[in-house]
């Protein structure tokens, strides 16, 4: 695998140009990072041509439309297309976003498209996110219930108020954007959680039905884990869902200090 850096232009190479055969006006091309282990060459950019006029409005729909008319070579993810299992994340036009959720006329002359920055890629627009998902086992993302378990048949209930704290939290899909887009994660990914994986771990803090809150904030409580959160805020500025992992992450560094005492 190699790892992928935005901006890194040293080693790439202008690849091969697939023209469109089409005579239509509504031609958009489509710049594509390429790399695979399985030769030697250095990661390049393909371009392709698209009729925009035989081509659905996502840039999704033209990278499928491209794997499946053009150049079957090229590698992604996908899989919902409704903007919810977050595996069509990618860099378009220079910002980490949801493929299927981006639309192909909000970006101005050539559609450029890389994988997620500061991740490791395996092919093409695919990166390896293990290690993100080894953090995200790392906070336990389920419910700790132990005292309440007198199996009586009785719902643990929330009020409105308490269901309304999980609001901003429980959407996150773990597309990978907001990290992606952190240079604190990008430095320091092997201790550092990042913005994603911190989303989501304060999402079961606010969890009132769990009764692991102390554990969860002690195991949080170290130099790396939370605190190399800078502010930058570029994981919000980025989040396709529009959530606010910054805000999470001050609103654990509350909670632990308030732990503290």
């Amino acid at each position: 695998m190699v790892q992928f850096n935005l901006p890194d232009n040293s080693k790439l190479v202008e690849g091969d140009h697939y023209k469109s055969d089409s005579e239509s006006a509504s031609v958009k091309s489509f710049r594509i990072y390429r790399w695979s282990p399985d030769d030697e060459k250095n990661p390049r950019v393909d371009t392709y041509e698209v009729d925009m006029d035989n081509c659905g409005p996502m840039v999704l729909d033209a990278v499928m439309k491209i794997k499946n008319e053009v150049d079957p070579t090229l590698t992604f993810r996908r899989s919902c297309r409704e903007g919810i299992c977050g595996s069509c994340a990618m860099n378009i036009d220079g910002t980490n976003t949801l493929a299927c959720t981006k639309p192909i006329k909000d970006v101005k002359g050539d559609v450029a498209i890389y994988p997620l920055p500061h991740m490791p890629v395996i092919k093409d627009l695919v990166t390896n996110l293990k290690n993100l998902y080894k953090q995200l086992e790392s906070i336990k993302p389920w419910l700790h219930i132990t005292k309440k378990q007198d199996n009586d048949g009785i719902e643990n209930i929330q009020t409105k108020a308490e269901r309304a704290k999980l609001d901003g939290l429980y959407e996150c899909i773990l597309c990978a954007c907001c990290s992606a887009a952190c240079p604190s994660y990008w430095w320091n990914s092997d201790k550092y959680l990042g913005p994603a994986v911190l989303l989501q771990s304060y999402r079961w803090l606010q969890d009132s039905r769990d009764e692991a809150r102390s554990e969860r904030l002690k195991e949080l409580d170290d130099t790396f884990k939370v605190y190399r959160c800078h502010t930058i805020m570029n994981c919000t500025q980025t989040c396709p869902k529009g959530l606010n992992p910054a805000k999470a992450i001050a609103g654990i560094k509350t909670m632990i200090a308030e732990n503290r005492s």
